[in-house]
């Protein structure tokens, strides 16, 4: 059933007023639906901090934002590769030494498709490395000073999610066996999802001043596939993005905008197109499946996440 609370056309950034004052942190923000919320959370007098892998791309990034929206626009860059643990910690005191608040982190980036088993620095799955723990280590070390602004955390997931196991397989989380790269990537994404859902119940638990939202782009003109995918992964998408099933960037950062500046929206929930199998159309409250927030799942990850990137939360 569609979301109309919105109205026909569901969320836009029509809806929002001044952002003056607050700091929306992005990873992932040089290029496609981050790049695109960077612009829309700039254009409402936000300040916005990227944290990307690439210098160079950033440098191209801010050129360009602030020849948008002036040399004043309050845009910054810390480097920052979430497939490298040392790298995220990092930039997380980077951050915490140069950010004074943080009114919502969006965990935007993500890597996908990646056609041959490939590891991270720390060992890793390059996807859940990537996706999932790099995001978790910085989350954590930023927590405090998201709830010290009464912040929120933005989980950026994807439909993905549900084309692979549709749980964790515990026994073989490199894909030792039977590698394949949308279950590894589908893995990677339910992951992040239960990440942010069993941090949604820590957070209440311990009483703390945190909101914790899930969204998904749909089908959108990013460079993901480009990136990280293979080269007839890369033909597939990019004959499709021809069709009305791919929307535009721009559109695809709407859910994690609205997730990270509308108010009385519910946590326990997925936001996204509520269009054609949920790919596309207006952004309101999409499905979300059940086995994405399984109790005994979610804190079995949570527990091997801590042991896995040796970062444990204080929550």
């Amino acid at each position: 059933m569609a979301d109309t609370r919105f109205g026909p056309k569901g969320w836009t950034p029509e809806r929002l007023g001044s952002l003056a004052g607050k700091t929306y942190l992005i990873t992932g923000a040089n290029a496609g639906a981050g790049f695109q919320a960077s612009r829309i959370l700039l254009s409402k007098g936000a300040k916005v901090v990227m944290l990307n892998r690439s210098a160079g791309k950033s440098t191209a990034a801010l050129k360009d934002l602030k020849e948008e929206f002036g040399a004043d626009a309050d845009v910054g860059f810390v480097r920052m590769d979430l497939a490298e643990l040392a790298s995220v910690r990092e930039a997380a005191v980077e951050v915490l030494r140069t950010v004074p608040r943080i009114d919502a982190l969006i965990c935007n980036a993500a890597i996908a498709q990646v056609p041959t088993r490939k590891f991270t620095k720390d060992g890793f799955e390059s996807q859940l490395g990537t996706n999932h723990y790099g995001h978790f280590v910085l989350c954590g070390m930023l927590f405090d000073r998201i709830e010290e602004s009464k912040g929120r955390v933005v989980v950026v997931a994807s439909l993905g999610y549900k084309m692979g196991l549709r749980t964790i397989r515990f026994d073989d989380m490199n894909w030792d066996r039977n590698y394949r790269a949308n279950p590894a990537y589908s893995q990677s994404k339910l992951a992040q999802m239960m990440f942010a859902y069993e941090l949604q119940d820590r957070v209440r638990a311990a009483n703390k001043n945190v909101e914790v939202y899930v969204c998904h782009p749909g089908s959108s003109a990013t460079s993901l596939i480009k990136t990280s995918g293979s080269l007839a992964s890369r033909i597939v998408f990019s004959l499709m993005s021809l069709s009305p099933l791919v929307q535009s960037a721009e559109k695809g950062a709407y859910p994690e905008v609205m997730c990270a500046t509308e108010d009385s929206l519910d946590q326990r929930a997925l936001y996204g197109p509520t269009g054609r199998m949920e790919w596309v159309g207006p952004v309101g409250r999409g499905t979300l499946e059940p086995y994405a927030h399984d109790k005994a799942v979610m804190v079995k990850l949570w527990d091997r996440s801590e042991k896995e990137t040796d970062f444990s939360w204080s929550l």
